[in-house]
């Protein structure tokens, strides 16, 4: 399987959050993960931006960030040019759902860890 190119937003540095276990997850799958996040922070040597990195070749965006709080990242979102975006558990929005596929991204409404495990990703 090869890498898919994965942008986490709503990453965080506490080992109980589910962002944090997406992180380590991906890596662990050999998947390049940007983790993006309010804080700077770290998860095993995985940086977390506290800013919006320029991030060229995204496939996935897994996000992490729930619906009241999503209208500031959609325009970086859109910069990323994935082709989709994860809208895990907590993150369904309809209107997000709406504004992926005007984007062009495919939204897909699951969880990135069951993903991974079962060999959906």
């Amino acid at each position: 399987m090869s890498s898919l190119k994965t942008v986490v937003i709503g990453a965080s540095d506490n080992p109980e959050r589910y962002s944090h276990r997406a992180v380590r997850m991906l890596h662990k799958h050999n998947h390049e993960v940007v983790a993006v996040g309010l804080r700077e922070g770290e998860i095993e040597g995985i940086k977390i931006h506290a800013d919006r990195p320029e991030v060229k070749d995204v496939h996935t965006v897994s996000l992490y960030v729930g619906p009241a709080n999503q209208p500031p990242w959609l325009d970086y979102i859109a910069s990323l040019k994935p082709r989709r975006l994860i809208l895990n558990p907590g993150t369904e929005n309809e209107n997000i759902h709406q504004w992926a596929i005007a984007q062009g991204i495919e939204p897909v409404e699951a969880c990135t860890l069951v993903m991974l495990s079962v060999g959906t990703y």
